[in-house]
């Protein structure tokens, strides 16, 4: 006579309402079926605000060179051309530029997985970027007097990024980050890499096209009359 194994069911170790899970956590999550809507539009404006980041890199590496150094300038060139736009020399922009494909890396992964340790790890995240917007509004504002609308936008989505992200928190029910912290590898194990980092690789290589482009032997740059 043989005795057949009969694994217990999956949801007596990890509960989602939208994902079975084909590795076994001793914790449970579940998440409305509005999250996944959710997380589309978070990775929309995560994309928004990268194209923004991409705009504003290109102005620095091929606008702003253009600008003869005793011009007057003002409104947004007036911000971009601030000691307050650069760190270490890299334009903000480009730092924003990363920060969202951070997002964007972190929402794919979301898809894939759909493992509450991403949800979780984006709530800082987000919240620090709408700090750091914060501050460079405030430095639009009441530092140097004008605006920049790119700026502007791109402060706006990191805004929205982090109300998504605490609709999101609400609309899931997740446990603790220190009983998922030991799982992170096991969650590496499970990941389509291709579908998390070949868009992510994509972004980089565009942002490191950018600054690629005045190395090479092009014609010399016109000035404004």
């Amino acid at each position: 006579m043989h005795n057949t194994f009969v694994p217990p069911p999956l949801s007596q170790y990890c509960m989602s309402t939208e994902t079975p899970r084909s590795l076994a956590f001793d914790y449970d999550w579940e998440y409305s079926p509005r999250v996944s809507t959710l997380f589309g539009v978070f990775a929309f404006v995560a994309v928004v605000g990268w194209l923004v980041s991409v705009a504003l890199t290109a102005i620095h590496l091929f606008a702003i060179p253009a600008i003869p150094a005793d011009a007057p300038v003002q409104g947004s060139i007036e911000v971009i051309t601030s000691p307050w736009a650069y760190v270490f020399g890299i334009p903000l922009a480009t730092l924003g530029g990363i920060y969202y494909l951070t997002t964007i890396g972190l929402t794919l992964w979301w898809f894939d997985t759909r493992h509450p340790l991403l949800v979780k790890i984006l709530t800082p995240m987000t919240a620090t970027g709408v700090m750091f917007s914060s501050y460079f509004v405030y430095l639009q504002l009441g530092v140097i007097g004008e605006i920049c609308p790119f700026c502007m936008v791109s402060a706006a989505a990191t805004v929205v990024l982090f109300g998504l992200e605490l609709a999101i928190l609400r609309k899931s029910t997740t446990p603790s980050l220190s009983s998922m912290g030991g799982d992170l590898g096991r969650i590496f194990s499970e990941t389509n890499y291709a579908v998390v980092l070949v868009p992510v690789l994509m972004g980089l290589v565009t942002i490191g096209a950018l600054f690629m482009i005045p190395l090479l032997p092009l014609p010399e740059v016109v000035p404004f009359a």
